[in-house]
């Protein structure tokens, strides 16, 4: 197996700085993976145990280092939206067709906005990727209540017409109990 790469002069210095000014967990991690291996001249495999990484990780960051300087430090993470049907703008323009709608409380069927998803994709899509789509613009479900918040049992049951001692009993006819026929 060859020997690694040196690492520049000064590099040791230079990320011990910036392992101070580190922001965030990630951000720390990144620079503390070059640190190790400038400053105490660890393996791949022991600063990936140390930072909690996998071996390939560090040796990927390390070549990339090596290769584009500091400018590594400052390289966003990977995540976005690669696999994406559509834009957020795009997205909004298609929810913009249904806003009035929703804004005059009127029912909006997901069936619907399916089928305008589908025509603006120009494939079939499940409703699992509209309700994404819908929750990532802040559309929510809203359902009517099944009762009013501020309802008062006791004022509803006095309002009723017959008192309850004056209601007729509930009470089965089975085998061992005649049924009520008195009325009360």
């Amino acid at each position: 197996m060859r020997p690694p790469r040196p690492f520049p002069k000064g590099a040791s210095q230079q990320l011990a700085k910036a392992l101070k000014q580190a922001k965030s967990k990630s951000e720390f991690q990144r620079i503390q993976c070059l640190w190790l291996r400038a400053s105490l001249g660890l393996g791949a495999a022991q600063v990936a145990r140390a930072i909690g990484w996998q071996p390939t990780s560090v040796r990927r960051l390390q070549a990339q280092y090596l290769k584009e300087g500091q400018q590594v430090l400052q390289a966003v993470g990977r995540g976005g939206r690669r696999n994406q049907n559509l834009t957020v703008e795009q997205e909004r323009r298609l929810l913009a067709k249904f806003q009035a709608r929703a804004e005059s409380a009127a029912m909006l069927e997901v069936s619907q906005m399916q089928r305008a998803y589908e025509d603006a994709v120009g494939h079939a899509v499940p409703k699992s990727t509209v309700y994404r789509m819908l929750a990532r613009h802040g559309w929510r479900k809203i359902a009517p209540r099944r009762r009013h918040p501020q309802v008062n049992r006791r004022r509803q049951r006095a309002f009723k017409k017959t008192p309850p001692d004056r209601r007729p009993s509930r009470r089965r006819a089975g085998p061992n109990r005649p049924a009520d026929v008195s009325g009360r």
